[in-house]
């Protein structure tokens, strides 16, 4: 299995950036795809979630209006759309895979639950 994230960058504050997370090795359409971001001296954190079934989507509080996750199951691969970037939003992200599960609605935001992680990608907002 490999989960291979990328669009990383610089970019000023107020401005976009989009990642994605190429999948191969499992059944995409399987698992739930998770965003998460650590920044230096942070524990890693979550950032958005897509169910399998890609009708469901969450996000934590401090990027709820600003990033939006998808998913293209046909391409095997999540997107996560950042706009207004913040400096606050630098950080490694990482996608994540999490397996099919009933107890998705309480696991979503738990990196401990997440199957598979892909290398990281690093994004550096600049004020």
């Amino acid at each position: 299995v490999q989960l291979q994230a990328s669009g990383g960058g610089l970019v000023q504050a107020g401005g976009s950036l989009r990642l994605s997370c190429a999948a191969s090795g499992l059944t995409f359409s399987s698992y739930s795809m998770g965003w998460f971001r650590q920044a230096p001296g942070n524990e890693r954190e979550f950032v958005a979630a897509i169910k399998w079934t890609g009708t469901s989507t969450d996000y934590a509080d401090s990027v709820k209006g600003r990033f939006t996750i998808s998913r293209d199951n046909a391409k095997k691969t999540a997107y996560l759309q950042m706009n207004s970037l913040k400096p606050e939003d630098t950080a490694v992200y990482y996608c994540a895979a999490l397996f099919y599960s009933s107890a998705y609605s309480s696991t979503y935001y738990l990196p401990a639950k997440y199957n598979f992680w892909g290398q990281g990608t690093e994004v550096t907002v600049s004020s």
